[in-house]
């Protein structure tokens, strides 16, 4: 375990994917001082929060890790793709070369103690980076998979050739590995979904196929809470590589550890003031914005629960490919008066720092579109989640922390954001009250997060399940060169 060595990592260019890369790399260096980690950056012409991001971790102290920005690139010819999906995968199929060049001067990075080159461990691409394994293979460094969504996603994505061949009529159900009970098809990804339609799902098939070839594949999970996932994921596919379950990793900073604004700080000051667990945090993750008719319907139903809300609220952004932004003027979405009605238990705001909020202690509940990275800091913090999915696999999530682990409330488990889509008032309503007032199903849900939150610390802890798969993996890595 003496031995020094590199390893290096690359992640799709948005937050989402990025920040659990690089917290990653932290926790691995910072755990084994012998390691040392180097982050291949994407940039692009939307990537100011990713920018933002990188510049904070580069200035302070986080473990043995350093960032190398790849050179900028002109974005794909829209011919060329049809969703953010194939956009997002022929931005980093073009950095190849880039890559390349970047693994080679690693290599060649001398020791100034020893003047000797330290030796490359491994080359870690996240779940939408497959391409650059065939950048890994042509050097003779071994890949890895970080993959940052659930285990029982990772089943999901490896029976994609069986399931695209199956009827996906809705209303129907299929059997998933990974899961316990058959998934109905309207909380299967719109990827999947719209397979016949556009691009999106050939892109996942393609990932998904290019996992087969890394020497492992490391997932944001712990065994205490995906045990079911994790087992099937050895017992329905012989030709996967070693799964290290290393989570919960989590940024516990959060943006307001990179991304400082004093609107945060009144926040925490309007927080400060409520009482302990009283108020239901709303907050739908970087790329969460909702029409104004569902923004209304929300509105409503926070009236109607009678419950204490702190709610980020963010306008869509102008273009497809664009992350929403914080409105500036929330009182042109809301229902005339709400602001005012509302304002002794009540706050509107933009983009919060979401990991420090839900460990406030106030903060008893989490309306979420149960994004993975989300999905993790409020299990660690113990606050229960009412589910709302809108993008990605969240839909699948939903469906797993309601019906297979049950540690949520249900307030959707297939919303998408379609123009049919609406979540009526009187179902927000019934979902805060659920999540906040201690019935028996919303309290035995509430001991069961607090539970799976002491579990989960104890995860990451000396001898702890992800503790010892960390260690697996640090002695593959070393063993390997």
């Amino acid at each position: 375990m003496n031995k020094t060595a590199n390893v290096v990592f690359i992640a799709a260019p948005n937050i989402g994917n990025l920040v659990p890369a690089v917290e990653f790399a932290t926790q691995l260096t910072i755990t084994y001082p012998n390691l040392t980690a180097t982050v291949l950056v994407i940039t692009t012409n939307r990537s100011s929060l990713v920018d933002t991001f990188v510049d904070s971790r580069s200035t302070v102290n986080s473990g043995n890790v350093s960032f190398i920005h790849l050179p900028s690139m002109d974005p794909p010819s829209s011919d060329k793709y049809q969703t953010s999906v194939g956009f997002r995968s022929l931005l980093i199929q073009n950095q190849k070369p880039h890559v390349k060049n970047a693994l080679v001067n690693i290599m060649q990075t001398r020791s100034g103690s020893t003047n000797s080159a330290v030796p490359l461990a491994g080359f870690f691409v996240d779940m939408f980076c497959t391409s650059m394994i065939d950048v890994a293979n042509e050097l003779g460094v071994k890949s890895y998979i970080y993959f940052a969504s659930p285990a029982s996603f990772l089943g999901f994505m490896l029976h994609l050739p069986v399931l695209t061949q199956q009827s996906t009529e809705l209303g129907g159900e299929l059997k998933i590995p990974g899961f316990v009970k058959p998934v109905p098809v309207s909380a299967l990804p719109t990827f999947f979904l719209a397979r016949n339609e556009d691009d999106g799902c050939s892109w996942f098939l393609y990932n998904a196929k290019k996992y087969k070839e890394a020497k492992g594949i490391i997932v944001n999970t712990f065994r205490e809470l995906e045990d079911h996932a994790l087992h099937s994921l050895s017992t329905e596919f012989s030709d996967l590589p070693s799964v290290y379950p290393v989570g919960p990793v989590i940024d516990r900073r959060g943006p307001a550890g990179w991304n400082s604004n004093p609107a945060h700080e009144d926040v925490k000051m309007w927080l400060d003031q409520q009482p302990k667990a009283s108020v239901v945090f709303l907050c739908f993750g970087s790329r969460g914005s909702l029409k104004q008719v569902q923004v209304k319907e929300i509105a409503h139903g926070l009236e109607q629960s009678g419950h204490r809300f702190l709610w980020s609220l963010l306008e869509p952004g102008k273009g497809d490919l664009d992350l929403p932004g914080n409105h500036t003027n929330s009182d042109t979405v809301l229902p005339e008066g709400f602001i005012d009605r509302t304002a002794g238990i009540g706050l509107v705001c933009g983009w919060v720092p979401q990991v420090i909020v839900l460990g406030h202690i106030a903060v008893g509940g989490f309306v979420s579109h149960c994004g993975w990275n989300s999905t993790l800091e409020s299990l660690w913090h113990g606050v229960p989640i009412a589910t709302w999915p809108i993008y990605a696999e969240q839909q699948l999530n939903a469906f797993e922390l309601v019906k297979e682990l049950k540690l949520s409330v249900e307030i959707s488990l297939d919303y998408r954001g379609g123009e049919k889509d609406l979540v009526s008032r009187e179902d927000v309503a019934k979902g805060v009250k659920s999540l906040m007032e201690f019935d028996d199903y919303g309290q035995e849900i509430r001991e069961k997060v607090n539970k799976i939150s002491q579990v989960s610390k104890k995860a990451v802890m000396k001898d702890g399940s992800s503790f010892v798969a960390l260690a697996k993996l640090v002695d593959q890595l070393l063993a390997d060169i």
